[in-house]
């Protein structure tokens, strides 16, 4: 089983103990993926094609304890309310009627009516998460998504969730407007919002070690680094000490050079410090690097003056 799915059990086994969060919850899966449809003699039937039967389960649930309202989902996932007026009743308490009390086309997701308090601005998100919301495996990476039928939607539940300090984005996918976050702190804050408590406590610990792994990794690479620069500078450092070594041997050199090249070329693979402690009075790592620095100098005037012999 999925993460998301885990994540969509978790909620689905949640119910709000009160009924204008059932409303807004059920308001919101209608709104995701359900319909009016028009019967004889001006009568009409709600139906919802759910495919999550967990989450199509929860919406019958919603439909008998808010309203009193007996259905079940069929083989395909559709619940179906037939009664026109019980139908009605639903529509009306989802504020989706209009001035002559039948049911109204709504560009928009949701009235602002049916989500004043914060508690049922958590259940309209839910359930809008439920109908048409997944989430990727956060081992993998971190992606949350609600795939909304237009633009007006989106942007009003990226709204509502902007009220919790989530700052969810849209873009255009195939003719639907997707909000998404891509942030792992923000994702657990938005299961937090809905409630998904354990689910919050999976992604938080996934998180933690994915931070761990990382900074170990940028440990390891910054040491890594270190010393691949330290034997690049012991590989120069030698090959300068061999170069004047052949051309003008090591007893033309002052005491103190003659001393850090002997000790370098017997210590390939010291540190600075090392090399200092290994001398005979010990040499801290600044007069080392400058004593090294000389057999640079003095190496790089012996090339020069055989470039010009030549």
């Amino acid at each position: 089983m999925s993460f998301s799915s885990d994540v969509k059990e978790e909620l689905c086994r949640q119910m709000s103990s009160a009924r204008h969060c059932q409303i807004a919850e059920a308001a919101a899966i209608f709104r995701m993926c359900g319909q009016v449809l028009d019967g004889e003699e001006g009568q009409f039937r709600l139906t919802a094609r759910i495919e999550n039967p967990v989450v199509a389960k929860k919406f019958s649930s919603l439909l008998r304890r808010g309203f009193g309202v007996k259905t079940a989902a069929d083989s395909r996932g559709q619940v179906t309310v037939e009664d026109s007026e019980e139908a009605l009743r639903i529509l009306r308490a989802m504020k989706l009627t209009g001035e002559d009390g039948r049911p109204e086309e709504r560009e928009d997701f949701v009235s602002g009516l049916l989500v004043q308090n914060s508690c049922c601005r958590r259940a309209f998100i839910r359930g809008a998460f439920l109908a048409g919301g997944s989430i990727s495996n956060p081992e993998r990476s971190y992606h949350f998504e609600i795939v909304c039928a237009g633009e007006a939607k989106a942007v009003q539940l990226a709204g509502l969730m902007a009220a919790f300090g989530i700052e969810a984005k849209t873009v255009v996918r195939k003719r639907h407007h997707v909000l998404y976050i891509k942030e792992g702190s923000q994702i657990v804050d938005l299961l937090a919002v809905m409630g998904a408590n354990l689910a919050l406590m999976d992604l938080e610990n996934v998180r933690i070690l994915k931070e761990m792994r990382g900074t170990v990794n940028r440990k390891v690479n910054c040491e890594t680094a270190n010393i691949n620069k330290t034997v690049s500078a012991a590989v120069e450092q030698i090959n300068d000490i061999l170069y004047i070594r052949e051309r003008i041997g090591f007893d033309k050199l002052p005491e103190g050079l003659e001393e850090i090249a002997l000790a370098r070329l017997e210590k390939p693979e010291a540190t600075l410090k090392e090399l200092g402690d290994s001398l005979s009075p010990p040499v801290g790592k600044s007069g080392v690097n400058h004593r090294l620095r000389k057999l640079r100098e003095l190496a790089n005037g012996l090339r020069e003056n055989e470039e010009e012999n030549l």
